[in-house]
């Protein structure tokens, strides 16, 4: 076999290995939980361990944390829901909101029997947190806010959730790339890392019609949190990377303050979407942070 060969064996193997890091971990097990309206919420599970279920934002889905059940399941058993709407759970004619997401988690959790589990939550995900904690704190074990905020939406961020509901519903979701791609990662990792913004890109086009504008306007209209932080019993880790322009830093160390006990990680070079963006980082904190629940 001459060098050639064995350069061209060589680069196969490492684009082979390149590609399937860029692959979402196959789960153990998937399926559909019907919900007392007939939504269909779509989940996943990864690994085994105390139950880390992880709710993703807007206008995304559990595809966001590709780069974290697999390294986070080495701890948990890790629970990623698309909420109704969005990737591959359909809603009802019910519609969506901060409640109905909070109630549709809950509904996956009894489900697959999970009395108690670290919830985790980016962004939407992290409000929706915030609402299954008000519906039933008895079920978590732990709370992971992650680019998120507890206060409500003021007229002017009313507005703008409200106008990207429209765009949904006027232009189709895919019009929504250009609107969020910007703020979801910083302008370093869109030049030098393409596949983070196409991955970004492909878990917002497949978000439903119905789901985005449900979405936008459940931002919109989101409750204040402001009186929970302080009800808040469990260990809570909270996750912010610097560049932040969504929900930036200050509004998380509100709610370290806010929550008695609470941790604050804050990542550098990572955006609203750290999560993804700075995975390793991410993976570590909320690993690290691990060590501490019982």
């Amino acid at each position: 076999m001459n060098i050639r060969s064995n350069l061209l064996i060589l680069f196969l193997a490492l684009f082979a290995a390149t590609a399937l890091a860029q692959m979402s971990p196959m789960p153990m097990s998937e399926g559909f939980v019907t919900t007392d309206d007939g939504a269909q919420i779509y989940y996943t599970i990864h690994g085994e361990g105390q139950p880390l279920v992880l709710i993703h934002g807007y206008p995304l889905n559990g595809g966001l944390f590709r780069d974290n059940v697999g390294p986070l399941s080495e701890r948990f058993q890790v629970v990623t829901v698309d909420l109704r709407g969005f990737g591959q759970s359909m809603s009802s004619s019910d519609g969506g909101s901060i409640e109905r997401y909070a109630m549709d988690v809950l509904a996956v959790m009894g489900e697959l029997g999970l009395e108690q589990a670290v919830v985790g939550g980016m962004s939407m995900g992290g409000i929706t947190a915030f609402e299954m904690y008000r519906q039933a704190p008895e079920r978590f074990a732990g709370l992971i806010l992650i680019d998120t905020v507890h206060l409500p939406a003021g007229p002017a961020e009313a507005g703008l959730w409200r106008g990207a509901a429209t765009q949904a519903q006027e232009m189709g979701v895919a019009s929504l790339v250009d609107v969020f791609l910007k703020d979801m990662v910083t302008g370093d990792t869109r030049m030098n890392r393409p596949e983070i913004a196409e991955h970004l890109t492909s878990l917002v086009e497949q978000a439903a019609v119905e789901g985005a504008v449900d979405g936008g306007n459940a931002l919109a209209d989101r409750p204040d949190s402001s009186d929970t932080l302080a009800q808040i019993s469990v260990p809570t880790l909270i996750i912010v990377g610097l560049e932040d322009t969504v929900t930036p830093y200050e509004v998380h160390q509100m709610m370290n303050e806010g929550i008695m006990g609470s941790e604050l990680v804050i990542i550098s070079g990572a955006a609203h979407a750290a999560t993804l963006e700075a995975a390793d980082e991410t993976n570590a904190a909320i690993l690290e942070w691990a060590q501490g629940l019982e």
